[in-house]
């Protein structure tokens, strides 16, 4: 017999030593075949090492022979799942990646009472709902928050990606590309997630009243440079403010290419009239509902993340104060030690 208690492998010999040293059931019966295989098949001797009852150790070395070491492993607690057949599992996969509405309900997602009342439907077995919850982390679903997208397509977003795609390649010295968008800097905390102890939430104070200010930058797409101004109000002045400083600070560029949303500012006839006088600069506009193609929107995120996020500044002085010392040393932008910086 292949399996047989008289004829053990070497190669199977160490394995079920290794077993040995594991303090379980699986352990103790692998421990039970290999002193059946010192002792020659001695029954008796071997439920007398192992404080063991003879006829466990019989039943033992009939599933050694018959399953060989698989037949050794414990079977799981409880009752078995005999209801968690292939079929069933497939079934319910199928409905948690269709809709309610495409079964004629009302309901616009699914919840695990109705999804166990149209498996039953389905399938003419009766589970229940905890059951379902149970089988959809088996088949890897989770109860997650869905994220938005939009169903408009802009019709020149292929035109608009070419053209963004040329002009980050082009390597002419004198053209200066930049990623250009407006943030908002609020002195009503945004809240986020943070360290603290298990069972207990921190308190983060507010100012009751809320104050804003705003800011425009713009990320130079080659060197990560970062140049930003501030306002009151985020309007076309602000915008037109920011240009002038780029004017300034690059002086001897032949072209500026401003890489930029959709937003009103950008396309005021305030603006319009001042590029007229400008012609230097050019507008890429980005496609729109894609602010993914904008890097500067990271730098943004960063700077909510490390400053305004969970802060307790008391005032917009300080509070500004944090966010243009983040400006200085994020540069350039992203190789950088912004998140260890000093105040």
């Amino acid at each position: 017999m292949e399996n047989s208690v008289l004829h053990i492998p070497r190669a199977e010999r160490r394995r079920l030593k290794r077993l040995t040293q594991k303090p379980s059931e699986y352990g103790r019966r692998a421990h039970a075949i290999l002193l059946l295989w010192e002792t020659n098949n001695c029954v008796a001797e071997v439920a007398r090492q192992l404080y063991a009852a003879r006829s466990s150790v019989q039943r033992w070395r009939a599933l050694y022979e018959e399953f060989g070491e698989d037949g050794l492993r414990p079977l799981d607690r409880g009752r078995s799942e005999w209801k968690a057949c292939d079929k069933v599992l497939a079934a319910l996969a199928t409905l948690v990646e269709s809709y309610p509405q495409d079964h004629g309900y009302l309901r616009s997602r699914w919840s695990s009472e109705l999804l166990a009342m149209e498996l039953q439907h389905q399938t003419g077995i009766e589970v229940h709902a905890t059951t379902v919850r149970r089988w959809l982390k088996r088949l890897g679903f989770g109860y997650r928050r869905a994220r938005p997208t939009l169903c408009i397509r802009d019709p020149k977003k292929s035109q608009r990606m070419r053209a963004i795609a040329r002009t980050l390649a082009d390597e002419d010295p004198r053209t200066e590309v930049f990623f250009c968008d407006e943030a908002d800097v609020d002195l009503n905390p945004r809240i986020g997630l943070a360290w603290m102890a298990r069972g207990s939430q921190s308190a983060i104070p507010t100012p009751g009243q809320n104050q804003k200010h705003y800011l425009a930058g713009a990320l130079h797409a080659r060197t990560g440079k970062v140049v930003w101004v501030e306002g009151k109000r985020k309007n076309s002045l602000l915008f037109i403010h920011l240009l002038y400083q780029l004017k300034r600070t690059y002086r001897r560029a032949r072209r500026i290419v401003l890489i930029l949303d959709n937003y009103v500012i950008h396309k005021s006839y305030i603006t319009r009239r001042w590029l007229a006088s400008n012609p230097k600069f050019t507008l890429l506009f980005q496609p729109a509902y894609h602010p993914w193609v904008n890097d500067i929107e990271r730098l943004w995120k960063t700077l909510h993340d490390t400053v305004t996020r969970n802060h307790r500044h008391p005032s917009m002085k300080k509070l500004l104060r944090a966010v243009r010392r983040f400006l200085e040393v994020c540069q350039p932008w992203p190789e950088n030690g912004h998140a260890l910086a000093k105040a």
